[in-house]
């Protein structure tokens, strides 16, 4: 690899890591061994990828792209390893009364973690205040299809924490 592609690694590297982190953070429910270790295989993934780069997308939509294939990967090798009862994880989420805000984001890590994998992914990107147009991109949907889906994936949130 040359050392423009390298300097040019970095600068990725250091402009997405916290998105890439916060992102990992929220599929695996907020445990930050598990995040940690996604997130830099996310960054070898990018390393590895760096030349087949187009510049078709810019380059926070690519390393998107590129963190919720490798989380979708780790959750189809998780799932092949263990078997998780979903029904446990209903029980830990707490009652929202008398709660402060870290025990309000795990709950919410919690809730997050009882969906989808691709609305887990959806909803991080969300909560990470992207643009729809390029959530939209990045799943390979319709703007309004997403519309759509983030509508049904707050609603389901909003059960799974009691609010409704």
């Amino acid at each position: 690899m040359s050392a423009t592609s390298q300097l040019s690694f970095q600068s990725i590297f250091d402009q997405y890591q916290p998105m890439v982190a916060q992102m990992c953070l929220g599929f695996v429910s907020g445990d930050q061994d598990v995040a940690s270790d996604l997130t830099q295989e996310v960054f070898i993934n990018t390393w590895n990828a760096m030349e087949k780069f187009e510049g078709r997308s810019s380059y926070k939509t690519w390393i998107y792209r590129i963190t919720i294939n490798t989380c979708l990967q780790y959750h189809r090798k998780k799932k092949r390893d263990t078997h998780v009862s979903i029904g446990s994880l209903e029980s830990d989420v707490a009652d929202s009364n008398n709660t402060t805000d870290e025990e309000r984001s795990s709950e919410l890590y919690r809730a997050i973690n009882q969906l989808g994998k691709v609305d887990r992914l959806i909803i991080m990107m969300v909560l990470d205040e992207l643009e729809y147009e390029e959530i939209a991109e990045v799943m390979g949907i319709s703007e309004s299809n997403l519309r759509v889906k983030i509508h049904r994936i707050k609603k389901r949130l909003k059960k799974l924490m009691h609010y409704e």
